[in-house]
């Protein structure tokens, strides 16, 4: 009952996945790539034009029976230049059927791209609009297997800071956000952003999560989180739902609402600080241990063949469990005694300058 109360409140009835990629420029934004120097640009317009102009020189040379005042080559350039440029001095003419026909069909159409060229810079800033919406319906179509974040809040921020050092690539973290100010600067470390409210599903479709590897659910209060997870849960039944709360009795709502693992925000907070008062040197090694761009990091790999079989506590790396079948067990526990085959180890690893390709 809490549960329909819930998507009742944040229901909607349009639906903005059904739009037309042209319509969603302003909601899904894909950073472009380093910018071209525009003398660069320039340059490489120029040598096209040359190109096009020593293709129609020698086609017209080849021909030059067919053209009154043809005689050299340099009389086939000159023609070249004054037809694809459009001045037309009317000195030089086919006269043949065959040298007609080849203006038709090859000579025409080099022309119009030639102008193409010469204009390039202002058809670049017309068709921006044009190229972005290719650019999202090509993401649209490709986009596979990444992980959507979904609230670009203090959390999320470290989330995708953790993800990143993590050596997940960029153009794989997809954030949804309604605030333009997050978006920029999500877009600004390269991320796919999508401006909405998360807990609308046809938004959450926006962003992929259909297809998406996980979902990792942030947003500032606890309600909207376990709608969210709700609505993701009920489009993707496969993803992996990773979410945060502030208190620990609503915790169950977002296990019940199909979150994976759930994150109590003010309880962490509290321990470190009660580790704090006690121990200082503990939250310090904590800390870092929660940083996977420096030190220390706990992190997850594939057990070697070689591993197959052995005590996880006698590995050279610091084990702290065995993830079999989707079940962690503690290196302590009597199921993790020997390593089988297929199993991940959950370990200290030391972080040397980049990430770990285990």
């Amino acid at each position: 009952m809490v549960n329909d109360r819930l998507r009742d409140r944040f229901r909607s009835d349009s639906d903005i996945d059904a739009l037309p990629p042209r319509s969603l420029i302003k909601i899904i934004n894909i950073p472009a790539s380093a910018p071209v120097s525009p003398w660069w640009l320039i340059s490489r317009r120029m040598i096209y034009a040359l190109a096009l102009i020593f293709v129609s020189s020698a086609v017209v040379y080849i021909d030059r029976d067919g053209y009154t005042g043809v005689v050299t080559f340099l009389d086939a350039v000159y023609y070249s230049a004054v037809s694809l440029s459009t001045t037309g001095y009317g000195d030089i003419t086919p006269v043949t059927q065959s040298a007609r026909l080849v203006n038709i069909l090859v000579i025409t159409p080099m022309r119009v791209i030639f102008l193409i060229l010469l204009v390039g810079t202002t058809l670049s800033v017309l068709t921006e609009e044009s190229r972005k919406t290719l650019q999202i319906r090509r993401w649209r179509r490709h986009m596979r297997n990444h992980t959507v974040v979904i609230g670009y809040g203090t959390k999320g921020r470290a989330a995708t800071t953790a993800l990143l050092a993590d050596g997940v690539p960029s153009s794989q973290i997809v954030v949804v956000d309604s605030d333009p100010e997050a978006l920029t600067h999500a877009s600004s470390r390269g991320l796919v952003t999508v401006q909405g409210q998360a807990t609308r599903s046809d938004v959450l479709k926006l962003a992929g999560v259909t297809r998406a590897r996980a979902v990792v659910v942030a947003p500032n209060q606890d309600d909207t989180a376990v709608l969210i997870t709700l609505s993701v849960r009920e489009i993707a039944a496969s993803a992996t739902i990773v979410a945060s709360v502030r208190e620990s009795e609503n915790s169950h709502l977002l296990r019940q609402s199909g979150a994976d693992s759930v994150v109590v925000s003010s309880e962490t907070a509290g321990r470190m600080l009660g580790l704090a008062t006690v121990s200082p040197s503990v939250t310090g090694m904590m800390e870092d241990l929660l940083s996977p761009d420096e030190g220390f990091s706990v992190a997850e790999r594939v057990v070697g063949e070689d591993e197959v079989g052995g005590n996880p506590r006698n590995l050279e790396d610091i084990v702290l469990g065995v993830v079999r079948s989707g079940v962690l067990y503690r290196v302590d526990s009597s199921e993790a005694e020997t390593v089988e085959p297929g199993d991940r180890l959950l370990y200290i690893r030391r972080i040397t300058g980049g990430p770990d390709t285990n």
